[in-house]
Parts: structure tokens; sequence; C-alpha cells
């Protein structure tokens, strides 16, 4: 039953942690939390090029895979005992 408390407190701060990546220069911002869910993506009109939408395709993907990568790498995450993290 300790396990199973330590388990949910835990999974409540994850889900309040929070990582925020940015990838071209501040052109793409990606925020996330603890779970590894999407919680804004911003995107900079500077970047919105019709002619290139590869690109900004490409960026959105980077700065989403940065985003989960952080998240893994929360103390939180990595201190649990049934983490696969590590």
């Amino acid at each position: 039953a300790k396990l199973q408390e330590e388990f949910a407190k835990t999974q409540e701060r994850l889900g309040d942690e929070k990582v925020e990546v940015s990838v071209g220069g501040g052109a793409i911002k990606a925020v996330m939390n603890g779970h590894q869910k999407l919680l804004s993506i911003e995107i900079s009109p500077d970047v919105v090029d019709p002619e290139d939408v590869e690109m900004l395709q490409d960026m959105i993907m980077a700065a989403v895979n940065e985003a989960v990568e952080k998240s893994q790498e929360s103390p939180l995450i990595l201190a649990e005992p049934w983490s696969t993290a590590r």
C-alpha cells in the first residue's frame, strides 16, 4: 500500500512539473509536463512559410522530441524505484 501511495504522489507531482524547450532560435517553443503530455506549442509567424512547410514540420518535431527527452530526465522519474528511464 505504501508503494502505491508513493506512486500516486509521484504521478501527481509529474503532472505539475513542466519543461520548456525552444528550437530555431526561439521560433518554436514547446511546453510538456512530466507525463509527456504536450501542454502548449508556440510558433513564431516568422517561420510560417507556405513555400517551406517541411522546415516548419521538422522544427515542430524537433521541439516536441526534445521536450519528451527533457521530461524523461526529470529527477522525479529517475529517483523512482519502478522507473525504466535509468
